[in-house]
């Protein structure tokens, strides 16, 4: 970043990026807790029950399908009369809509897709239903939520940026405003700002994968060793067993007919 896109920025007050920037997380921080607590156990549920799984991914998937910005565009006048602020609510609703298909959709895949070897195993031991979804699946099925919750996390907090069309000040004014004003700093200041944000949030959520299912990165380990063994037989070839050596041509006479007996007689 040049010294001149440095001295662009305003640091501190109203307009300033820190508080855009706070503003920016509370919209994006916000959101994405109402989808988790509505998509997240909705997801446990049908997936741990299979009852009614088609209706549920059916209706949720259907949000991928309603257009972020119509949604704060139909919410905007509403938020103006009943006083909820320019932008913020409406936005909220729009991103909770976002946030919830991956969500959902990895969640319910998750638990699912349990092997039912061990769900019958952990069952023949005597666990109950509850025991089964919190000490079997939902472990199980963790690093494919934690994957929803970092997509979910890339779609909000890039489409949160339209809120500021609709008078929040965030991140987003940045690029409305350099396009009102026709101004360059401004647009790359608001694209750097947001990218660098999700650069932060996408290796805290990694790190915070990395931690909460460790035996993923041990069973990725397991298989990568697999592969190479199986890569080292394929270029090394069959091992001959010790102590034997491989069959000799059989000899044959001059004429080339029948073999050469090379046994003596007894």
């Amino acid at each position: 970043m040049s010294t001149a896109l440095l001295g662009a920025i305003e640091w501190s007050g109203s307009r300033g990026i820190i508080e855009r920037t706070i503003a920016h997380l509370q919209l994006v921080g916000l959101s994405l807790l109402i989808a988790l607590v509505i998509a997240v156990p909705l997801g446990v549920v049908v997936g741990h029950t299979r009852r009614g799984g088609g209706v549920a991914t059916a209706v949720v998937t259907a949000g991928r399908a309603v257009p972020t910005y119509a949604v704060i565009a139909l919410l905007f006048p509403l938020a103006i009369i009943w006083g909820w602020g320019l932008g913020f609510w409406p936005s909220v609703v729009a991103l909770v809509l976002l946030a919830i298909p991956p969500l959902y959709t990895n969640t319910y895949t998750g638990v699912r897709g349990v092997d039912a070897s061990l769900v019958e195993a952990a069952r023949g031991v005597g666990m109950s239903g509850r025991q089964v979804l919190w000490g079997v699946e939902v472990p199980v099925a963790l690093p494919l939520i934690l994957a929803g919750v970092r997509t979910a996390v890339v779609q909000v907090m890039a489409t949160a940026t339209l809120a500021s069309i609709f008078g929040y000040q965030a991140l987003g004014s940045y690029l409305t405003e350099g396009l009102a004003q026709q101004d360059d700093e401004k647009l790359l200041i608001g694209t750097i700002a947001v990218g660098v944000l999700w650069l932060v949030a996408e290796g805290l959520l990694g790190l915070l994968q990395r931690w909460l299912t460790p035996w993923a990165r041990a069973d990725r380990g397991s298989r990568a060793a697999r592969r190479r063994a199986r890569a080292d037989a394929v270029l090394v070839g069959p091992a001959v067993p010790t102590g034997t050596a491989p069959d000799a041509p059989a000899l044959t006479s001059a004429g080339g007919a029948e073999p050469i007996n090379t046994t003596s007689p007894r």
